[in-house]
C-alpha cells in the first residue's frame, strides 16, 4: 500500500472537500499502519437508465480507491430512490413505482462496471434492510434528526422562502442515506457538493451505534455539454457512458472551452501539468478537445474506438460521411402505395430522434438530408421517397442507412 502522503497526492485531485479533513489523514494513517483497507461508499439512486459522465465523477474516486487498495462499497438504492433525493432541488421529485426501479437498477451495475472494478467491490442494495423495518424502526430513526435541523437544509430553506412544499417523506432521504453507512460500516463516503447535509447525517447516526464516523468527501457538480448546467438526462446535456464511440466524441467536441479545464480534472489522469500546456495561451482549443474526447471515450470504449472516432468526426467536419454507416431496417408496412414517408416518421423510425416534435423541430432548423446529395428537406409534411439503402443523416452526428424490410 502507498504511503499516506502518496494517497492524499492522488486522491486529491478534484476534490472539493473533506470533511473533517484531520480525520482523513489519520484514517489512512491507521490504514497503512494496519494494513487494512478503508471502506470507502458510494450510493446511486437507480432513477434512470443511462449513466453519464457526471454520475462517474464520484465513481473515478472511487476506482482511485479501488486501485490504492481500498474496498469499494456500491449502495443501489432501490428504496431511497422511492423516496426521491431532494439534495439540491428547488421541487419535489417525481414519483417511481416499484417496477421502474428494479428495470432501472439491472442495467446499473452493468454501465458501473466500466468505471469500477465490481469484482473486487461489495454491492448492496438498501431495500434489503429498509425492506424488513417496522413502522417503529422508522420512528425510531426520526429522533435523531430535529425539524430545526430538516428546516436549515439550503435546499429546503429555499423552498420554504418561496413557499414550495417540503413534503414528510423527503425529510426521511438524509436518514435513509446515513443509515446505509451504518449498515456497511462506512470509513468514507463520496456525493456530491449539494450531498454534503446528507453525508454528515451519516456521522452521527454511525456514532449512536458505537461505530467511528465517517469522512465525507464532495466532488463538483460536473456541467453539461452546454456548459452552464449542470449535466442531467433530463436536461438533454449529458454524455452517456454507454452512448457509442462516435456519439461521445461528437458531445464533447461540442461543448464550449470553459469547461474543459474541469472535464480534464475530473474525467482524465491526465497529469494537471499537461492539462496547464494543454490549455495555455496560444494553444487552439480544438486540439485540446480532441484530446479529452479521445482520452474519455478510451476509457469506455478503448484507443482503437477513439481513435475511429476521431477520424470519423473529422471526416463528418468535412462534410464526409463516416467509414461506417450503422444499417436500420425499416418496415415495408411504414411506407405508402408510392414508398413514401413524413420526414417526421421516417427520422423517428430509424431513432435518430425519440418524438416527431423533436424530429419537426430538427427538419426546420435544416438539420435533416439524404441521400448521396445531401438534400435538404425542411418542410414536416414533406412525404420523402424511400429506398433500400438510403442514407438519412439529422444534425452533424446522427446517420443511418435504411435497409427495407
Amino acid at each position: 500500500m502507498r504511503s499516506v502522503d502518496e494517497q492524499l497526492q492522488i486522491l486529491r485531485r478534484g476534490v472539493e472537500g473533506i470533511v473533517p479533513e484531520d480525520e482523513f489523514r489519520k484514517k489512512l494513517e491507521r490504514s497503512v499502519r494496519e494494513d487494512a483497507p478503508l471502506r470507502v461508499k458510494y450510493g446511486i439512486d437507480p432513477t434512470g437508465i443511462d449513466v453519464h459522465l457526471g454520475h462517474t465523477v464520484p465513481l473515478r474516486k472511487l476506482r482511485q480507491f479501488q486501485d490504492l487498495g481500498h474496498t469499494a462499497v456500491i449502495i443501489i438504492g432501490n428504496y431511497t430512490a422511492l423516496v426521491g433525493d431532494p439534495s439540491g432541488r428547488d421541487e419535489t421529485r417525481s414519483r417511481l413505482t416499484q417496477d421502474q426501479v428494479e428495470i432501472n437498477a439491472q442495467d446499473y451495475l452493468r454501465q458501473v462496471g466500466r468505471i469500477i472494478d465490481l469484482e473486487r467491490a461489495e454491492v448492496y442494495r438498501n431495500g434489503d434492510w429498509f425492506s424488513k423495518w417496522s413502522f417503529l424502526d422508522v420512528l425510531d430513526l426520526t429522533r435523531h434528526m430535529t425539524l430545526g435541523q430538516i428546516s436549515a437544509r439550503d435546499d429546503f430553506a429555499k423552498r420554504i422562502a418561496s413557499e414550495k412544499p417540503v413534503y414528510l417523506h423527503e425529510c426521511l432521504y438524509p436518514l435513509m442515506q446515513g443509515w446505509d453507512s451504518v449498515e456497511v460500516r462506512a470509513d468514507v463516503e463520496l456525493g456530491g457538493t449539494e450531498q454534503l447535509f446528507s453525508l454528515l447525517v451519516a456521522r452521527d447516526l454511525q456514532q449512536s451505534r458505537g461505530q467511528a464516523p465517517q469522512v465525507a468527501m464532495t466532488m463538483p457538480i460536473l456541467v453539461g455539454t452546454d456548459g452552464v448546467r449542470r449535466m442531467g438526462k433530463s436536461l438533454g446535456n449529458y454524455i452517456g457512458v454507454a452512448e457509442d464511440p462516435s456519439t461521445q466524441f461528437g458531445k464533447v467536441m461540442s461543448i464550449p472551452d470553459e469547461p474543459m479545464r474541469q472535464y480534464f480534472t475530473l474525467l482524465t489522469d491526465l497529469p494537471l501539468a499537461e492539462v496547464d500546456r494543454l490549455l495555455g495561451a496560444g494553444l487552439n482549443p480544438r486540439d485540446a478537445k480532441e484530446m479529452l474526447g479521445r482520452a474519455i471515450v478510451t476509457q469506455y470504449s478503448g484507443a482503437e474506438a477513439a481513435e475511429k472516432a476521431a477520424a470519423d468526426f473529422r471526416r463528418r467536419a468535412q462534410g464526409d460521411d463516416p467509414e461506417e454507416i450503422p444499417v436500420v431496417t425499416l418496415a415495408r408496412s411504414e411506407l405508402d402505395a408510392d414508398s413514401r414517408i413524413t420526414a417526421p416518421r421516417l427520422i423517428v423510425a430509424l431513432g435518430l430522434e425519440t418524438t416527431t416534435s423533436n424530429a419537426r423541430r430538427v427538419i426546420e432548423q435544416g438539420g435533416f438530408n439524404i441521400g448521396p446529395d445531401r438534400e435538404t428537406i425542411r418542410d414536416p409534411k414533406a412525404l420523402v421517397p424511400v429506398s433500400d439503402g438510403l442514407i438519412v443523416r439529422v444534425g452533424k452526428r446522427k446517420i443511418a442507412r435504411i435497409a427495407l424490410g
